[in-house]
């Protein structure tokens, strides 16, 4: 059916997933405070009438977005304790891929922005406790396991980022990738603290060589 304004009627819900997903790619455009409901409307073909039919402000549809996103994103990587394992890899990654948009609005802007970050600070946390509990039975230091469960979330979401900043190359071997460096950080903490050494070379000697050269 289609409205006196030429506008197709969807169902309530298929209406609600449109603005949503149109909702997502404005906001990661520029954030939430640079993103007015005028660019929403135009970008999901509606007035902003109908939007007020859905949401009641834009920080409600901004609510909704990241909500949706969290639930997406849970929904690939899995919920159950203990799920954020080297599997989860591959559903952070499908994830991202099938929400480039929604991941980098969760984690670049919603991040930065103090009144939704909550949001992206969850969601890391919840990947934090389920990587130490992986990580602390590689780990035997406690202080260095909770070190390495801090950064390999972030090193996972970074390097997502930047997978999809590259053009989403090589979807087969990215997640394998990631698990390399995520490795890197396990190994880093699980090595036994180096001995200090005192550099041989002093300024004093740096700058003799360089005359030398001279």
């Amino acid at each position: 059916m289609v409205t006196g304004t030429g506008q197709r009627r969807l169902p309530r819900a298929q209406r609600r997933e449109q603005i949503l997903a149109a909702a997502t790619r404005a906001f990661a455009r520029a954030g939430f405070a640079a993103t007015s409901l005028d660019a929403i409307a135009a970008e999901a073909g509606v007035t902003r009438v109908i939007l007020y039919r859905h949401f009641e402000s834009k920080t409600d549809l901004y609510q909704a977005v990241l909500e949706r996103v969290c639930a997406l994103l849970a929904a690939h990587v899995g919920e159950q304790p203990g799920a954020f394992t080297d599997a989860a890899i591959d559903g952070l990654l499908a994830g991202a891929a099938a929400e480039p948009a929604g991941f980098r609005l969760l984690f670049e802007h919603a991040a930065r922005e103090p009144e939704f970050r909550s949001w992206a600070d969850r969601f890391r946390a919840d990947m934090t406790d389920v990587a130490h509990m992986q990580i602390s039975a590689l780990v035997p230091d406690k202080a260095w396991a909770r070190w390495a469960a801090q950064l390999a979330p972030t090193v996972a979401v970074e390097a997502v980022i930047a997978w999809l900043d590259a053009g989403q190359p090589d979807p087969a071997t990215a997640a394998d990738r990631i698990r390399r460096a995520i490795g890197g950080v396990i190994d880093a903490a699980a090595q036994p603290a180096p001995k200090s050494r005192r550099s041989r070379a002093r300024p004093l000697d740096i700058g003799r060589s360089s005359r030398r050269e001279a």
